[in-house]
């Protein structure tokens, strides 16, 4: 396919808004064969985008967009190798939800409307001109948002019904829950504190879903990204800021703009970085990294951590001032192990959850086997208990089973060699291992495995209905 200069203006139609409401920081991705084309969408979309980024085949493509979520795709239908509808049907059997827009040099009637039924926004015939592309992606964004809006709306409706998907009757626990409720309204800073499993985000999710805050929650561990990357991660940066900025980028202070940005594992933070959230805080600007221009910021700063913060400031290890800036309210979140009373509704919430997700019948426990649970420490909190109740469904095993270890034990022999064992058996064992390091998640289970969820999904059903394989 030939693209004349004709249809490559070098600016964008006049009247067009640089960016609309509707595609304000989302991420685009480009697939066509023609280089030529993708830099005419990318100069003509770029400015609308957070991130554009271009590939030529469907291979590229897949490759980039696991690594990296996009709200939008713009595809040739007819690209080398799979085409275009090829790929947009593998990713809906995966359940992938990208938004679609097609275009193609020629196409009939009749891949149009299969392009359509597969849940592509729209589809576009070359040659076109950048009003064209402009209006189908604003309509094509603008319709994703009213969905969004919808679903978090319902969303904050069912948790406000509740306690925000927080599980739990006990007073101790009540009382949390009011205390949540009563500062959610505020804009003040909420230190959540407690050991790792105990639902620090869940909480901080909660706060956000009461505070009837129109932004998003935007979470970022900080001690899962590198000092170096941190502050460009929250602040953003101006193209050429460092070796491989090639274009500027916002940062999740700006995502999280009007909405609620939640700060995991604050004790990990770099002195240095530290100080410049300090300076955030008090004066409510941002400066990308790169740049001297100061921008206004409205965001809820939520920060959680599972160490003592009063500590790290005696050793050196955090500031002084910021955390009394974080300090403003501090909740401590119970652990497991002081909130038993807790922990029938919890698994039962597990059991029930679980058993859907694998669907299998929901299993009830005897009190006797109740009583079994109270008496662990639960080390790992809630998301231990969760881990073990998915344990004892895959193994259809009880729970207090569970309890002493959450793998198979293999026992090696003086040689360092595993024992005689059937293939199916080692598989199992494999399988469950890695099912465990991936704390349950399959998605992520079967992509080390280099299997299919749905793979993975029949497995440990059939292991759970026959428990003696």
């Amino acid at each position: 396919m030939t693209v004349t200069s004709a249809l490559l203006p070098d600016d964008e139609p006049e009247g067009l808004p640089h960016r609309t409401a509707h595609n304000r920081l989302k991420s685009l991705l480009i697939v066509d064969e023609e280089p030529e084309m993708r830099r005419y969408l990318r100069r003509g979309l770029s400015k609308h985008f957070g991130l554009v980024e271009l590939v030529e085949n469907v291979e590229e493509a897949e490759s980039l967009r696991r690594r990296c979520h996009f709200d939008l795709i713009i595809s040739d239908i007819q690209l080398p190798g799979k085409s275009g509808i090829e790929w947009l049907m593998e990713l809906r059997k995966l359940g992938r939800s990208a938004a679609f827009i097609f275009i193609a040099a020629d196409a009939d009637l009749d891949t149009a409307i299969a392009a359509l039924r597969l849940g592509a926004q729209d589809f576009i015939v070359k040659p076109f001109c950048m009003e064209q592309i402009l209006t189908a992606v604003n309509r094509c964004m603008g319709r994703r948002q009213i969905t969004g809006e919808n679903l978090e709306l319902t969303r904050e409706v069912e948790q406000c019904r509740g306690n925000g998907g927080l599980i739990g009757g006990s007073d101790r626990f009540l009382r949390i829950c009011n205390l949540m409720r009563r500062v959610a309204p505020m804009p003040s800073t909420v230190l959540l504190e407690g050991e790792s499993g105990t639902g620090k985000e869940l909480a901080a999710r909660a706060i956000h879903s009461w505070s009837r805050r129109a932004g998003s929650f935007v979470p970022i561990n900080c001690g899962a990204i590198s000092a170096e990357l941190l502050e460009s991660e929250l602040f953003g940066h101006a193209k050429g800021a460092f070796t491989g900025a090639t274009q500027s980028r916002e940062g999740l202070f700006s995502y999280a703009e009007g909405g609620t940005l939640f700060l995991d594992e604050i004790g990990e933070m770099p002195l240095a970085m530290q100080a410049h959230l300090l300076r955030v805080l008090e004066e409510r600007r941002i400066r990308a990294v790169g740049t001297n221009r100061e921008t206004p910021v409205d965001v809820r700063v939520i920060a959680a951590t599972n160490r003592n913060l009063g500590e790290e400031v005696q050793r050196g290890h955090f500031r002084e001032d910021l955390y009394f800036r974080l300090n403003v309210l501090s909740i401590r979140m119970l652990p497991l192990r002081e909130n038993r009373e807790d922990l029938p509704a919890l698994t039962r919430h597990f059991v029930d959850l679980l058993a859907s997700d694998m669907g299998i019948p929901s299993p009830e426990f005897f009190e006797s086997e109740m009583e079994r649970l109270k008496g662990y420490d639960w080390p790992g909190n809630v998301r231990e208990l969760k881990n073990v109740i998915e344990r004892c469904l895959l193994m259809n095993v009880l729970p207090g089973d569970c309890l002493e270890r959450l793998t198979p034990a293999i026992e090696v022999n003086d040689g360092g060699r595993l024992p005689d064992l059937s293939l199916a058996a080692l598989e199992k064992y494999h399988i469950l291992r890695v099912l465990e390091m991936k704390g349950g998640n399959k998605s992520a289970a079967a992509r080390q495995l280099g299997i299919s969820r749905k793979t993975l999904e029949r497995k440990t059903q059939a292991w759970s209905e026959s428990p003696s394989s």
